[in-house]
């Protein structure tokens, strides 16, 4: 059910229509399963839960930007793997955007974790030439598909992308803190300094 949904889940979930999985939609939370739920019976709960916390306002703000709702979700997917504070993802947000504006490539590590299936602290030149429709160093765009089931706060930055000075980000691997830069240059020094 989860990487092939059903016709009748389609059905119910319009924004699923284009699915070929549930990633990205299966909102994680809190949830109290009574015993002998079915796995079908739990992934409409949990579909039931996304879809009462993107409705009404969400919704409207999204349509008005002229977004689909899989583009936001595919990019607070991208959010929610990079970045841990909520403030920092906004941030991040309005450079993904910006660049997608600008026709650049999105240059997420999250996406090269998501296929190779693993974390590293700094990814080779090797890896960022993968094959792949989600390695968003050779493509340009948001990737196919969400990497991740984003939480609410992803989202909120994926909808509301704060604009700044800054065009490039990492993050410390010993604090998780992002640091921002402006240049080029400067991204090239804390990568250099924070590895």
């Amino acid at each position: 059910i989860v990487k092939n949904p059903s016709s009748e889940i389609k059905g119910k979930y319009g924004y699923l229509k284009e699915a070929t999985n549930l990633e990205g939609y299966l909102f994680p939370d809190t949830y109290f399963i009574s015993n002998g739920l079915s796995a079908d019976m739990i992934v409409l709960k949990i579909l039931d839960n996304f879809e009462r916390k993107i409705s009404s306002g969400p919704m409207e703000v999204i349509q008005r930007q002229r977004k689909s709702l899989a583009e936001i979700i595919i990019m607070a997917s991208i959010i929610e793997r990079e970045v841990r504070s909520d403030e920092d993802r906004k941030v991040v947000s309005g450079i993904f955007w910006n660049r997608i504006k600008a026709g650049q490539a999105l240059q997420s590590c999250a996406t090269l974790s998501f296929i190779l299936g693993v974390s590293k602290k700094q990814y080779s030149i090797a890896d960022t030439q993968i094959k792949s429709p989600y390695n968003t160093y050779k493509n340009v765009g948001l990737p196919p598909g969400p990497i991740s089931n984003p939480g609410l706060s992803a989202i909120e930055a994926a909808i509301n992308p704060q604009d700044s000075q800054f065009n490039y980000f990492l993050s410390d691997p010993e604090t998780g803190q992002t640091i921002f830069s402006i240049s080029f240059e400067e991204h090239n020094a804390n990568k250099a300094k924070y590895g």
